[in-house]
């Protein structure tokens, strides 16, 4: 484990590149087991932030949510897969979720939800976005069915080139009022 690291304040990044993969994957879990896993106070405006649900443990499949990225692959066959990688932008800010879920940046910071499309669910359901404008970096809730707690999604950075033109897209449609 890296304790410098641990010290980290928004809008610094972690140290991870130069580090080995397992010394950089204990890094990151330490962070992410003190901002999140281990802090069951963790809300956005008084609603519980619980880990997505899914085929592995909430919490392990949360990490690699916000460590990773999905990208395709093509096996021998020629059939494309998809496969999550880790993502030097994402994990180099983990540090900033509970930062934000904490609204500790008031200037700059556009919170909004949207209806939209779970292709996975095949339903619309309504996600609320934080998106901090100078940093460019998007932290994405779902709402529990019950709508008294958020499910943390993902958080990202935003370096790809679709990135700024579907977050407008997004503020476009925007609902009236955070849900």
């Amino acid at each position: 484990m890296m304790p410098t690291n641990l010290l980290k304040k928004y809008p610094d990044l972690l140290e991870i590149m130069h580090l080995s993969e397992s010394e950089r994957t204990g890094s990151l879990r330490s962070i992410f087991n003190r901002d999140i896993e281990e802090n069951p106070g963790l809300n956005f405006r008084t609603k519980i932030i619980r880990p997505i649900k899914g085929e592995e443990p909430a919490m392990d499949l949360l990490f690699k949510h916000l460590t990773t990225e999905e990208i395709q692959e093509v096996d021998a066959n020629g059939k494309e897969y998809p496969k999550r990688i880790f993502e030097k932008d994402r994990s180099q800010r983990l540090h900033w979720i509970r930062f934000h879920l904490e609204e500790t940046k008031k200037d700059r910071v556009e919170i909004f939800s949207v209806e939209e499309r779970d292709q996975k669910k095949r339903e619309d359901i309504i996600r609320t976005y934080i998106f901090d404008v100078d940093q460019n970096y998007i932290i994405v809730l779902d709402p529990q069915r019950s709508k008294r707690d958020y499910y943390l999604v993902t958080a990202y950075f935003l370096n790809k080139n679709y990135g700024a033109k579907k977050i407008k897209k997004l503020l476009k449609r925007r609902l009236p009022e955070v849900h």
